[in-house]
């Protein structure tokens, strides 16, 4: 307790909500991993994978509304515990669901859609902590912190559950994820709290810290204060269309990475499963260092020329160097270079992903958990339309041109980026 007292609670949560948004892209990319053994038992073909793998989306992008608003007005500690305990739930089922059992491909779909639904609320529930937690200069950096947990959550999966594939079948995988989730839910449930003031580690120089920094004010805890959503100004925000719609470039470039990337190295560039392992975890690598590096650099350009600059100017240019990426990998001949150059457009990608969650605390204040849900709930879409969409135009037309869907959507995004002002806060 000495130690936890010396250090700013707000980072150590910060940190755990890396944790946990890791644990949630391991319970998710899993189901990649462990495709081509999932494919051989129920004979299912990578279309019917493509369905398993939007059910997952489907499920993830339909309930981010309602995630939003049970983050904003039961706090991020009880919603995202409950939410970590139900991706267990569903990661155990898929372990059980037994060999010989007929209509498998339904049942998968159904465990998936439950794991989006409960895969809903890590973000917006992450984005109602920072917009109570975090003060303004320091909000791409923490934003960064969570979602590079997405780079290091994808990047561990492929050789730590290939290993258990390879040793004890694919469903020790499955068990594995369910048990690390169990795990770090408890400790979530333990550590966290909804506000500063109701955290008795947080002493009183952390507290004003926070209070001063906060671009809407001082929050008071919310069992004395319910949150008030701003449902009328965030409807006739013009910038929110703008945002989801870049969203669902980022999600649809993303999800190519987390559904078809293994596959891709093993199905089209003859990797072996070792080595398509090996190679699939250099864009998740990428996306965990950029997004730390992105976050850092937004809080940067920010405090120097201002958030349209720290959080438009840097999205925008790193969606348009993604773009450049992923034609260029997609056309050259070593396989090799090929992962090396799409790890490239990975990390570009992400070099983004900051922004999109800092702008919506920006913006929203408050409000930031039904906000960034919304925006949340385009990029979820757009994965969805990736994990059935790409393998219908890589057969029919090749993976280049899917591929060179993915970097035309990039382009559209940074374009949305211009039409957003996060400088205008809702609440202002």
């Amino acid at each position: 307790m000495y130690v936890e007292r010396r250090m700013r609670i707000r980072y150590f949560l910060a940190f755990w909500l890396f944790v946990l948004s890791g644990v949630a892209f391991l319970d998710r990319t899993n189901i990649s991993i462990a495709g081509l053994q999932i494919d051989t038992e129920y004979g299912l073909g990578n279309q019917r994978l493509g369905w398993i793998f939007s059910a997952f989306l489907i499920g993830y992008a339909g309930f981010q509304l309602p995630a939003g608003w049970l983050a904003a007005r039961f706090g991020p500690r009880r919603v995202l515990t409950l939410g970590v305990m139900s991706w267990g739930v569903a990661t155990v089922l898929t372990a059980l669901l037994p060999s010989g059992i007929t209509h498998a491909v339904v049942l998968l779909i159904g465990i998936r859609f439950a794991l989006g639904a409960g895969e809903s609320v890590i973000y917006p529930a992450a984005n109602q902590f920072v917009a109570r937690w975090v003060p303004l200069k320091e909000r791409g950096f923490i934003n960064g912190l969570i979602f590079a947990g997405v780079g290091a959550g994808s990047g561990l999966t492929p050789p730590i559950l290939t290993w258990l594939i390879t040793q004890q079948g694919w469903r020790a995988a499955f068990w594995f994820s369910a048990v690390v989730g169990f795990a770090a839910g408890a400790v979530w449930w333990y550590m966290a709290r909804d506000t500063p003031e109701e955290h008795p580690a947080v002493m009183a120089a952390e507290l004003s810290e926070i209070r001063d920094g906060l671009s809407f004010g001082a929050v008071r805890p919310a069992a004395a204060a319910p949150a008030v959503i701003s449902w009328r100004a965030i409807f006739h925000r013009r910038d929110l269309p703008a945002l989801m719609v870049g969203y669902f470039g980022f999600g649809y470039v993303a999800w190519i990475f987390f559904s078809w990337f293994f596959l891709y190295m093993a199905q089209v560039r003859g990797f072996d499963l070792k080595a398509s392992a090996r190679y699939a975890m250099l864009p998740f690598l990428s996306m965990t260092v950029c997004c730390l590096a992105g976050g850092a650099l937004s809080d940067r350009l920010t405090a120097a020329y201002g958030l349209r600059v720290g959080r438009c100017g840097l999205a925008a240019a790193a969606l348009l160097l993604t773009a450049v990426f992923l034609v260029l990998g997609s056309q050259v001949r070593s396989p090799e270079l090929a992962a090396v150059i799409l790890a490239g457009g990975a990390g570009a990608l992400y070099l983004s992903q900051s922004s999109f969650w800092s702008v919506s605390v920006d913006i929203a204040g408050r409000s930031s958990g039904v906000f960034s849900s919304m925006v949340n709930m385009g990029g979820q879409i757009g994965g969805a339309v990736t994990a059935s969409l790409t393998p219908w135009i890589a057969q029919r037309y090749g993976w280049t041109t899917s591929f060179a869907l993915s970097a035309a959507l990039a382009v559209v995004s940074a374009i949305c980026w211009m039409t957003v002002h996060p400088e205008l806060p809702l609440e202002s």
